[in-house]
């Protein structure tokens, strides 16, 4: 039997070699057709993982209502307290949503109009700032002049008529097609969204409803496939990944509500124009460690220029009021240490993240390096304690390492010369 075991491992390591060098090959050196075949999976099982991204974010809520029901109880079974629980839920999730969508619609409604009304003064306006800074330095409004008349008689005069009629039919026609694609595509694309949508509630009503049994048969498949001591530190890795992205995004997710609602009141106070558009732009990108304040509040503090550059002014010094009392009182409060990385890996983090997987990956690179932290973290104290030595960074601050050649040439110490 142990014999067969032998042969089986082997064969099971040559299986996931080979499948290795195939999947590198293939994204390396072909059309990846294993990431184009992950994509159709992802979109075919779009409402099961919506379903569980729902799940995940609303557990806690459950919980909660669950240790009120059982504490009104006097800690008594109560028959369906689960269902109970996960009903309360959804109704304070819609109360919610009604709630901000009843008070935002009308309001961020008629800032897009006013916006759209506005569009011409604010053509208007650009201009004339346009014409003031050319009359301000005539050097630049000469080189203006300059590459619009050479533009001029390059295509006119020139008679390169042909050439502008190719460009015509060969870039400019393609490109308003595409256009016209993405818009239809758009449309179709919002549809299947809310589909998936509601099939995901759907799911994540199940999926809290079991949330036990599932995880019992997770760690029971963890024990099935592993040995027991693997099986341990593979089911407690899992559960600091929760940790860390449970207080991340749920957190974060919070922060940000608070955040947009916070500068929806001042806004409105402080009379800065189109402020409910300016308050979701705010409180959604703030989702985005470290530069997410930066890109909500940068197309705002514009949008608001054209309107008034008093307001503008004033708005800036908000905002960075606003983020200074984000990121050292309400953030701290709501997230903790819940990442356990510093400011710089938080930034490498993001670049990499946003690079591979646009927003979403600026948002969910945090945490995934985070784990990826903690993992490497956890791995190295392992090994240095089987080692027998110490586990903290600074011990190694000013430490020199020792070569063997250097213990050999090394002078007996005083206790060993006196007793030779």
């Amino acid at each position: 039997m142990k014999k067969d075991n032998h042969y089986f491992a082997w064969g099971l390591t040559a299986v996931c070699v080979v499948c290795a060098v195939m999947l590198i090959y293939d994204l390396v050196f072909r059309d990846s057709i294993v990431m184009a075949y992950t994509h159709k999976m992802i979109g075919i099982l779009a409402p099961i993982l919506y379903g569980c991204a729902i799940a995940y974010l609303l557990a806690p809520i459950v919980n909660w209502f669950e240790r009120i029901i059982f504490r009104r109880a006097g800690k008594r079974p109560v028959k369906g307290v689960r269902a109970i629980s996960i009903v309360l839920t959804w109704v304070v999730v819609f109360a919610l949503l009604y709630g901000l969508l009843r008070v935002l619609l009308p309001e961020l409604y008629s800032s897009v109009l006013q916006l759209i009304d506005n569009a011409r003064i604010y053509y208007k306006t650009i201009e004339e700032w346009v014409l003031r800074l050319l009359e301000n330095h005539p050097d630049l409004a000469r080189q203006a002049e300059d590459v619009l008349n050479e533009y001029y008689e390059d295509i006119f005069l020139n008679q390169h008529y042909e050439e502008a009629l190719a460009w015509v039919k060969n870039n400019l026609m393609p490109q308003l097609q595409a256009a016209v694609q993405a818009v239809t595509g758009g449309v179709v694309g919002v549809l299947v969204f809310f589909k998936n949508l509601f099939l995901g509630i759907m799911v994540s009503m199940y999926l809290l409803a079991s949330k036990e049994n599932f995880s019992a048969v997770g760690c029971k498949l963890c024990y099935t496939l592993l040995p027991e001591d693997r099986a341990a530190w593979f089911i407690r890795g899992i559960k600091a990944t929760d940790r860390i992205f449970s207080g991340f995004v749920r957190g974060k997710l919070l922060d940000s509500l608070i955040i947009g609602i916070i500068c929806f009141v001042c806004s409105s106070i402080l009379d800065f124009p189109y402020a409910p558009l300016v308050s979701v732009v705010v409180g959604v990108t703030n989702v985005i460690p470290f530069f997410g304040p930066f890109l909500g509040a940068i197309p705002s503090a514009f949008l608001i220029l054209l309107a008034s550059p008093i307001k503008c002014l004033y708005f800036i010094i908000f905002v960075l009021a606003l983020q200074q009392f984000d990121g050292n009182i309400l953030g701290p409060k709501i997230l903790g240490d819940s990442t356990g990385i510093s400011g710089f890996w938080v930034i490498v983090a993001i670049l990499v993240g946003g690079g591979l997987w646009g927003v979403a990956g600026m948002f969910l690179g945090v945490p995934i390096c985070a784990c990826l932290y903690a993992g490497v973290r956890a791995f190295s104290n392992c090994r240095l304690k089987k080692k027998g030595l110490p586990v903290a960074s600074g011990n190694y601050a000013t430490h020199q390492p020792v070569w063997p050649e250097d213990k050999a040439e090394a002078p007996p110490e005083e206790g060993e010369s006196n007793k030779s």
